[in-house]
């Protein structure tokens, strides 16, 4: 799927939250892992969505990316209900070739076997953090986020200027 393609091509997501001094976004290294009822990768293969239908990512991909709940949006995460927005591109592309994803959804905390799961999703998109005794340490003693989106957009300039794709979580279908 198109979609899942390009959150796999990329590393850095911009998270947009709003906190009681207003709205504010920051960048945060992630990593994808299937769906977010799964922690297993969704296959490769899948095919992309008819045209006039949403892509097939049943309830959608899982996001995973390290922050403390100290900063300031760590807090604001942790807040009951709260919601996000994201954007997922390269930077320098070109206006022909501009390829991006635009989201909401919400973030959880993982804990025990769940956040070991995502850890390993995690350490398998950035395996210096294995490489550095350093830098694991540091990162295991962090909270490790889910974030599963409940709308997802596509923009890919290279199938023709403007084109889009969505995906939107079905309704009734819970976050967990």
């Amino acid at each position: 799927m198109a979609i899942r393609r390009a959150l796999a091509a990329h590393t850095t997501l911009t998270l947009a939250y709003v906190d009681e001094d207003g709205p504010q976004a920051c960048a945060v290294l992630y990593a994808t892992g299937g769906t977010a009822a799964s922690s297993s990768p969704a296959p490769d293969h899948a095919p992309d969505s008819a045209p006039g239908h949403g892509p097939d990512l049943g309830s959608g991909p899982a996001l995973y990316f390290v922050t403390a709940t100290t900063t300031r949006h760590g807090r604001a995460l942790a807040e009951p209900d709260a919601r996000v927005a994201f954007t997922v591109q390269r930077d320098g592309q070109e206006w022909g070739e501009l390829t991006g994803i635009q989201g909401r959804g919400r973030c959880r905390i993982l804990a025990g076997a769940e956040r070991a799961a995502g850890w390993r999703v995690y350490t398998e998109r950035f395996p210096f953090v294995e490489q550095s005794d350093r830098l694991r340490d540091a990162l295991e003693r962090t909270t490790l986020w889910e974030l599963r989106p409940d709308w997802l957009r596509l923009i890919d300039n290279g199938q023709g200027f403007g084109h889009k794709e969505e995906w939107q979580r079905p309704e009734g279908q819970p976050l967990s």
